[in-house]
């Protein structure tokens, strides 16, 4: 019979007694981070209206949305990791939004399935732990992901490939090697944040397909949700000249800038 209880049972994370304060510390602090850093950026970029560019107004957003991201998962973590697994409940409808923050895909795939099951085999909602809770078909449901995520990842590589092939003709053309060098380093941390991004991502893709592995997949999924807040915006932020020169005349105002190294932004000015 169908059971549509409002009530679900989080499986989260297997967190012993002696581990959970250390767990939280730890949790704890990268989300102070990840806080701190992105609304620092944004009330920056905000505040300076030398900075009110589409550039800069995009790595805005950007931090915008991982704060917001972050915010939607880590405090009900944080709670978690002092109740104990049996008592980890969540009502449905909380369950359904914090899943529609969490990625990008229609609600109504969501909310419209029937139900028999009552615990989501994850630390967070997310649109595969509820499809999990029916007991009908959702094929429909898995060929919409799988094409959503195909076309999703296919062409953001595509257009990173593209961007960095330019950016490394352009060096290659250049007999500056300093320019050459700073170039490499900018770009390097650029495409660690984006390997992080899409290896993790695909992870946790790959590991709902395999229940066997269950607490891998909950790692993967926080550390997906995790890790890329807590780097943006450092690497996206203090790489970039301007930024980087403001957050400088706020901390010593009196200091001289330190030596500009080349960052991405001025790669891609030099390429048009």
């Amino acid at each position: 019979m169908e059971n549509q209880t409002d009530i679900l049972l989080l499986e989260g994370l297997k967190v012993s007694p002696q581990s959970s304060i250390p767990a939280f510390i730890l949790l704890l602090l990268i989300y102070i981070f990840i806080m701190v850093s992105n609304i620092g950026l944004v009330v920056l970029i905000t505040m300076e209206r030398s900075l009110h560019q589409p550039m800069y107004l995009l790595f805005c957003n950007m931090s915008i949305n991982d704060a917001f991201g972050a915010t939607s998962i880590i405090p009900r973590l944080l709670g978690d990791v002092f109740i104990l697994s049996a008592e980890r409940y969540i009502s449905y409808m909380d369950c359904v939004v914090q899943a529609f923050f969490m990625v990008v895909i229609l609600l109504g795939l969501s909310v419209r399935l029937s139900r028999c099951r009552s615990i989501i085999f994850n630390p967070f909602c997310d649109n595969a732990s509820l499809f999990k809770l029916s007991c009908e078909s959702v094929l429909i449901n898995n060929i919409y992901g799988l094409t959503y995520t195909v076309v999703l990842l296919g062409s953001s590589i595509c257009s990173i490939t593209l961007t960095y092939l330019r950016i490394a003709m352009t060096c290659l053309s250049s007999k500056n090697k300093v320019l050459n060098s700073r170039a490499l380093q900018t770009c390097a941390t650029h495409l660690a944040v984006y390997l992080i991004l899409l290896v993790s991502g695909s992870i946790i893709i790959i590991l709902h397909r395999f229940p066997h592995l269950s607490d891998e997949r909950k790692l993967a999924s926080i550390m997906f949700h995790v890790v890329p807040p807590a780097m943006n915006a450092v690497i996206y932020g203090l790489q970039i000249k301007a930024i980087r020169q403001k957050i400088f005349i706020i901390i010593k105002p009196t200091a001289t800038h330190p030596h500009n190294f080349m960052c991405l932004s001025d790669i891609t000015l030099a390429i048009h």
